[in-house]
């Protein structure tokens, strides 16, 4: 509210009527003038208020761990794979190393070796594999820079898997409900490394658990 300049002016001779008429005009400036600074003030004191700070119960409540081993297959974007072999021949395979960065092809290969852990099988008695040549595939699997879980496929005898996540390590035989739960872990690997699945490991039979008909 814009405040009113009130001017009185003197003269040298006023009836009693022009002095009271005086005296009521400074009172009504003196009101007016009153009003105008208190609403003037209260607009200060709003904004005062409303620049207070605001707590947010949600931005003081503490992040949730980032998941690792198999609660991280969807968040999984790399994987390195080595291929080692204890013994040479007769495969003549050489060595192999390389990393895959295709999101579909890596959470695939992950998904499926922890679904073979989720069923993982224990063998009772004796149990017949085919040859071993000791190929196996070691790697580990990324989200970003970020280390999710560690694996290694033993591709060659009796099939095996191992997933180690915070220094913790789960192995199964693949055969069983292992391998029904992970049917399309040879072709996944295959997959990630970018060769045919018969490359993986020489051909061989399946795992026989024993019994009559015994592999030679």
């Amino acid at each position: 509210m814009e405040l009113m300049t009130c001017e009185v002016r003197q003269s040298s001779m006023m009836s009693p009527r022009q002095v009271r008429g005086t005296v009521l005009a400074a009172l009504l400036c003196s009101a007016v003038a009153g009003c105008g600074s208190v609403t003037a003030s209260s607009p200060a004191g709003t904004l005062a208020a409303s620049s207070a700070p605001v707590t947010s119960s949600a931005a003081a409540s503490p992040a949730a761990a980032p998941a690792v081993g198999c609660a991280s297959v969807n968040q999984a974007t790399s994987v390195t794979v080595r291929r080692t072999m204890h013994l040479v021949e007769p495969t003549r395979m050489g060595a192999l190393s390389m990393t895959q960065h295709k999101t579909a092809l890596v959470r695939a290969l992950f998904g499926q070796l922890c679904s073979a852990i989720g069923h993982a099988v224990t063998a009772k008695g004796t149990v017949h594999c085919p040859a071993d040549f000791g190929i196996s595939y070691s790697g580990t699997f990324y989200d970003g820079s970020r280390t999710l879980a560690k694996f290694v496929y033993g591709a060659s005898g009796c099939q095996t898997v191992s997933i180690t996540t915070n220094g913790k390590t789960h192995v199964t035989m693949v055969f069983g409900t292992a391998a029904a739960a992970a049917p399309k872990l040879e072709a996944d690997m295959a997959a990630v490394l970018g060769v045919p699945t018969s490359m993986l490991a020489p051909p061989q039979s399946q795992v026989n658990p024993g019994g009559p008909a015994k592999l030679r």
